[in-house]
């Protein structure tokens, strides 16, 4: 789920969206994250992922606030700018698959999502690019292993060394993630 979906689903339960929390937060004098946390659950009824994802918002907003292009830019530093072209190459091909389809920038991976929900992660290094789709019930082969803990978020993991090697077969397991998520 992205940070926005979890938002969305805030919204759409308590009718209140960070602006509204905020202010209430304040009126509150709530200022640290357990009691804002807290606050959240015992008031709102919220899960422990929504209330953390909006106390995050209110109590860490200035470190939140990271604009997409430059989180995904920073996956592309250093020895890692080598994948750039061929991450952007695929990137196309699976924006194709419908106008549903993001790509979502955190500190480790790039989601790449369907409606909010992610089908793939990205993982670079300096000398692989690491791909992990979500497959349930799909067997693994000698190339599209398992992913075991390398991320639980996903069924299996294809370890790309040579920018070649993103070829039909990546973009159709790819394919298959999208349209089972």
């Amino acid at each position: 789920m992205t940070f926005q979906a979890y938002l969305d689903t805030i919204k759409a339960k308590t009718g209140k969206g960070p602006d509204d929390f905020k202010k209430l937060a304040a009126q509150k004098g709530l200022t640290k994250y357990p009691e804002v946390m807290a606050w959240l659950k015992s008031e709102y009824g919220l899960g422990h992922g929504h209330a953390n994802a909006m106390a995050q918002l209110l109590v860490n907003a200035d470190k939140l606030k990271t604009p997409p292009n430059i989180a995904l830019d920073a996956h592309f530093t250093g020895d890692k700018a080598r994948w750039r072209k061929p991450y952007d190459a695929l990137a196309a091909k699976v924006g194709k698959f419908g106008d549903d389809v993001t790509f979502g920038a955190n500190q480790s991976y790039i989601n790449v999502m369907k409606d909010g929900r992610k089908f793939a992660i990205i993982q670079l290094t300096a000398l692989r690019m690491d791909i992990g789709i979500k497959l349930k019930g799909v067997e693994h082969n000698d190339r599209f292993q398992p992913a075991g803990s390398w991320n639980a978020m996903v069924t299996h993991r294809v370890k790309i060394a040579d920018p070649k090697e993103i070829d039909a077969e990546v973009v159709r397991w790819l394919k298959k993630a999208y349209e089972a998520a």
